[in-house]
This record gives structure tokens, C-alpha cells and sequence, in this order.
């Protein structure tokens, strides 16, 4: 193996502090690199494709925990709803509905993150503050009993301007504790707040994340 998977990983999880969990991004890499992770103490591992992941789950360790990173189209939901742990990037109130209907019968809750569209970039999915402010304000999301909203999600702009991308984190952080305040001040479940990646994760935890996805800086350039 040309990436030394346990060292990589072993070097991004002394960079976290407590309280902050890793998601090593594991798309496009194969499960004998997830395995590397898996021996070196890693259980929590994120895919993006429904197919590819799948057929991992078929193969791997049945105790990883794996989160659905990325835009999750309504009719792929059906196929990861019985085993799928998080669902990272719910970016419409449809997409929430599925998953609760989906999760209903599997007999499951599932756990979802709520995604934010802070960065300036036109290719970002999500809510922007306002649109999930009145989203939350609607209360429709109070009936779905099969989800259960944990945190929020968001990506800072891809640009080497460390300035705004703190700014972009730190714009996160206040809307979630108004969030927490006004919607969640009941509910310890809603912690989690999900931003950083290879190139950003060591910032992220200086913003309050409590969650990294990092895959890069792990398992090296994707292999297929």
C-alpha cells in the first residue's frame, strides 16, 4: 500500500482536541484502505454514493458507524435507510421527509445533520440562515418521528483566505447556538457541528466543530 493509512490517520487525530470526533471520508478508496483505518482504532467513516457504499457495508467490520456525506438524492434514500448511521447534508425539508418515511420502515431513527449554505461558492447545497430559520419556525420538522435532528452541517469556502474561512465557521457557530437556544434547548442530542476537512480541519476545531471529515489527508489522492 503506497499510503500509510495508520500514519496518516494517527497524525490527524493527534491535531484534534477532546469532544472533537473524526469522519475519515473513505469515497473513492478501497476497503483494504478503510481496513488500514479500521485496525489503527477508526469505527466512523463516510461515503457519498449509494452503490460504492453498499457494497462496503457488505464486506466491512459490521460495528463502523457510516455517515452519508454529500448531496443524497430522494430516491437513493430507500437503499442505505437500513443501516446508515448519520446522514450528513439534509439540505430540504423533501429530502427530510423521505428519510423519515424511509426510516419508519426499518423500524429505525435516523440521525441527520441539517446542512447550511454559508460559502460564497454557487456549487454549495443547502440552506442559507434564513431559508432554515423559517424551515425551523414552520414546525413540520416536529413531525417527523423517524429523523432526529443532531446538529447542523456546512463547508467553508475552498480558498487559501484563512480569515474567511474562520469567518464562514464562525458565522456556523452563532447560528447553531441560536438554533440550540430557540428550537433544541431540550434536546442534549443536538450537538454536533460538523465542518472542516484535509485542508481546513485544524481551523474547524478552533471554531467549534465537533466534527471533521477528513479524507485526503488520511487515504491520499482517491484511487478510483
Amino acid at each position: 500500500m503506497e499510503t500509510d493509512v495508520a500514519k496518516n490517520l494517527k497524525e490527524v487525530v493527534g491535531n484534534l482536541p477532546d469532544g472533537v470526533r473524526l469522519v475519515a471520508i473513505s469515497k473513492f478508496h478501497p476497503s483494504s484502505y478503510i481496513m488500514a483505518a479500521y485496525n489503527a482504532g477508526q469505527r466512523v467513516f463516510g461515503e457519498s454514493h449509494e452503490q460504492e457504499l453498499q457494497k462496503k457495508v457488505a464486506e466491512l467490520p459490521k460495528d463502523i458507524e457510516w455517515h452519508f456525506i454529500g448531496h443524497l438524492q430522494t430516491n437513493k434514500v430507500k437503499y442505505i435507510a437500513p443501516y446508515i448511521h448519520m446522514i450528513e447534508a439534509v439540505d430540504t425539508m423533501k429530502l427530510m421527509k423521505e428519510i423519515n418515511k424511509q426510516a419508519a420502515k426499518c423500524g429505525r431513527v435516523i440521525d441527520i445533520l441539517l446542512e447550511l449554505h454559508i460559502a460564497e461558492e454557487e456549487t454549495k447545497f443547502g440552506f442559507s440562515l434564513d431559508g432554515r430559520r423559517e424551515m425551523l419556525e414552520s414546525g413540520e420538522w416536529r413531525e417527523l418521528h423517524n429523523v432526529r435532528i443532531c446538529g447542523l452541517m456546512m463547508m467553508a469556502s475552498n480558498v487559501p483566505d484563512e480569515t474567511r474561512i474562520r469567518k464562514e465557521m464562525n458565522t456556523a457557530w452563532t447560528f447553531f447556538q441560536e438554533v440550540k437556544r430557540d428550537f433544541f434547548s431540550d434536546a442534549p442530542y443536538f450537538k454536533e457541528r460538523s465542518w472542516g476537512m484535509s485542508h481546513d480541519y485544524r481551523i474547524a476545531v478552533e471554531c467549534h466543530s465537533t466534527m471533521v471529515r477528513v479524507g485526503t489527508a488520511i487515504f491520499g489522492p482517491r484511487v478510483y
